[in-house]
């Protein structure tokens, strides 16, 4: 490893290190920590991560309109997950693009996939698809949307309107797939406090950094990524890169990362934020 490499390490490492519970608070992830059973966990995850698009304080609102009417155990909610009763309590839910229909669509999808496979990890790891995540996420994502969706919609095919579809995107089409990945994330890493460590089937080496608005900037002035799209082919990048510090755990340093945007307000802009910013040795935003 090279002197600046090394050197960065340390920095990311340090910045690992100091993650706290603010930063939890103000992440979607926090809604997955209500909870203390597995599949309980496991659940919030899918559906937490699955909105996680927007402003943070829009999101963490929505959220709480999803889990609120859930109760003290999502797999129950789930397990007698009825689409007419769903649509009656959501009636009212909209974030963004997605509305009470989409939102019951996915409750009833994770219903099926615990029907089937017993749990979400279950299903995504069933797939006969070749060892690659990516084989899998395209797998996850093309299986979820075949689903018969018809109690929700009436239809066994998604109406062409529906937006459940921007909920599971998937490499084969470009996209970086953020929220899939944050998921992943969360559920596959060690339980370090922060992430979740409830998946065995799949290796933390394995993960592909979630890019957010926040990552792509942030990598790029860190030399992490050359690319200025914030696609799949980037994620890979940033991966790759993250790999050369930590082979054995690349995505580690996505949540202090990203919360350097998210908490701490780098907007890639300079000024005097960077005088306190912990990465701003490495960080070519003063050349820009």
């Amino acid at each position: 490893m090279s002197k600046n490499l090394s050197e960065l390490k340390q920095t990311l490492d340090e910045l690992y290190n100091a993650r706290s519970t603010v930063h939890l608070a103000n992440d979607p992830l926090s809604f997955c920590h209500r909870y203390h059973l597995p599949a309980d966990r496991e659940i919030a995850a899918l559906i937490a991560s699955a909105f996680a698009y927007g402003a943070v304080k829009v999101i963490k609102k929505s959220l709480a309109g999803i889990f609120e009417p859930m109760g003290n155990s999502p797999s129950e909610f789930i397990d007698s997950f009825s689409p007419a009763r769903g649509q009656k309590l959501f009636e009212g839910f909209r974030h963004r693009f997605n509305d009470g229909r989409d939102l019951c669509c996915l409750l009833w999808a994770i219903r099926k996939i615990r029907e089937k496979s017993g749990s979400i990890e279950g299903f995504f790891t069933g797939f006969d698809t070749g060892p690659t995540l990516e084989a899998r996420m395209n797998s996850f994502s093309r299986e979820v949307l075949s689903m018969d969706f018809r109690p929700v919609t009436g239809s066994s095919r998604l109406p062409e309107d529906s937006y459940l579809r921007f909920l599971f995107p998937s490499p084969s089409g470009g996209s970086a797939c953020k929220r899939l990945c944050m998921f992943l994330r969360w559920v596959v890493r060690p339980d370090d406090g922060i992430d979740l460590g409830l998946w065995k089937n799949v290796k933390p080496s394995e993960l592909v950094i979630p890019v957010d608005v926040h990552i792509s900037r942030i990598a790029r002035f860190l030399g992490l990524a050359t690319r200025t799209s914030a696609d799949w082919k980037m994620a890979m990048e940033i991966t790759t890169s993250l790999r050369l510090l930590d082979p054995e755990d690349p995505v580690k340093y996505d949540f202090s990362l990203c919360h350097l945007g998210i908490s701490e307000g780098c907007d890639g802009r300079g000024g005097e934020i960077c005088s306190t910013c912990p990465v701003s040795r490495h960080c070519s935003i003063k050349d820009g």
